[in-house]
């Protein structure tokens, strides 16, 4: 069975105050074309389709024409939400889309969406398990269970719950900060609220013969070569460029007990993205000898702060090649501001929690918060990162915010 592996598509996303679209578009074709010469068993897509919860026109209009195109090879497509997806609009019209062939699970359920298939390739059976972006106190309302508290525990718990016959071949599909022992996997450099937040095991996904999964936007396994990610499609950041090749990521299952062949298959971009840094003269001779056509930069001199004549003569210089520079910066600027660049990424890359513990930490003269307060802190910082998944929240977890918000008041006032 011939499965593709795809994740972290951000349809709609900009970068560097430029729109991917025309990208992301021009990257859909060529996938297109890709299944119509190579005819998969099926496509498996594992969340963050859109790169936010309230995609634009474009985005939503994008996405219609991948999967109708799709569906008009009769190829099924199984689809889950990521966190930058609004799981209950992407998984709008779901039983209609059925019938051509197009799963969705939007959010988790007590019984994990699943679809079978029945003997695609004289091996016997393959069931696909659909699991969304999953929080521990979603799965601790479905499986009525308060001692869910952590992401692993949520994952695991829901998992063994279900009716999985490991007998037979068996695939998960998720969109979780998937960890081995602790270490996370390489990330690619446009996640968002990623860095130590919602950990889980790759244990969990013991027993699958391969678990598809987005969130981080590196194509890398972890834990084993069977739990992977897909990655992006795209470059969305210049610290991407050093991953080799992005694609969609083939899978050959084979008879149950056997190893399955996994590859990526790299698709061009439209614009490539290329990293240079060097002094003033070695950029401009980079430059100036280099062929490339239709590339986007980000480029760093070393040795002078960006002057008015540098800048100009770099941007007019890849204009004639129809290329575009989308950072222009100087590392020889004071320590200050590039400590201050630093800070600042260093927030953007941390989760709300800890920011709030951090607070909590300076306002309350250095004690930090209790392992209880932490927990409250966490469950907030949840219900920012899934306003738009509609869930319900836990009453008693509601008492505790509002008691906790009226004890640090009445401990800073």
């Amino acid at each position: 069975m011939k499965i593709y592996h795809l994740a972290d598509l951000h349809f709609g996303k900009s970068i560097y105050g430029l729109s991917m679209l025309d990208d992301q578009k021009y990257w859909t074709e060529q996938f297109l074309k890709l299944c119509r010469e190579q005819k998969p068993d099926a496509i498996l897509i594992a969340g963050d389709v859109y790169d936010r919860s309230s995609p634009s026109g474009e985005a939503v209009a994008l996405l219609d024409h991948l999967l109708s195109e799709i569906a008009e090879m009769s190829i099924p497509v199984l689809m889950i939400a990521g966190n930058h997806d609004s799981g209950q609009k992407l998984a709008f019209a779901s039983s209609i889309l059925n019938r051509q062939n197009i799963h969705i699970a939007g959010v988790a359920k007590r019984e994990i969406e699943h679809v079978v298939f029945e003997n695609p390739d004289g091996y016997g059976e393959v069931t696909v398990w659909l699991l969304p972006y999953t929080y521990p106190e979603q799965v601790s309302l479905l499986l009525e269970d308060e001692e869910i508290r952590s992401y692993d525990d949520a994952v695991r718990k829901l998992i063994n719950s279900q009716p999985v016959d490991f007998t037979k071949r068996n695939i998960i599909v998720a969109h979780q900060n998937v960890t081995a022992n602790g270490i996370e996997a390489e990330r690619g450099g446009s996640e968002s609220m990623v860095g130590g937040v919602g950990q889980i095991d790759y244990s969990v996904f013991d027993g699958f013969e391969y678990a598809a999964l987005g969130h981080i936007h590196s194509a890398y396994p972890i834990g084993r070569n069977e739990v992977r990610y897909a990655g992006t499609p795209l470059c969305y950041h210049f610290a991407e460029t050093r991953q080799q090749s992005k694609g969609p990521v083939e899978i050959i299952l084979n008879e149950k007990g056997s190893k399955p062949e996994i590859r990526t298959i790299p698709i061009e971009p439209l614009h490539k993205m290329r990293c240079l840094m060097g002094t003033k003269d070695e950029i401009y001779s980079l430059l100036e000898n280099d062929t490339g056509r239709g590339e986007y930069f980000g480029i760093t001199v070393s040795d002078q702060r960006i002057t008015p004549e540098i800048n100009g003569y770099i941007k007019e210089l890849l204009a004639a090649r129809e290329s575009l520079v989308l950072e222009l910066i100087s590392s020889y600027t004071a320590f200050a501001n590039r400590a201050a660049a630093a800070d600042r990424q260093s927030v953007e890359n941390r989760a709300l929690e800890d920011l709030f513990s951090d607070l909590y930490t300076e306002q309350s003269g250095g004690t930090p918060p209790s392992k209880d307060e932490y927990e409250v802190m966490q469950y907030v910082g949840e219900m920012v990162r899934n306003q738009d998944a509609h869930q319900p929240y836990n009453p008693a977890c509601i008492d505790q915010i509002l008691s906790f918000t009226a004890k640090i008041k009445g401990e800073t006032e």
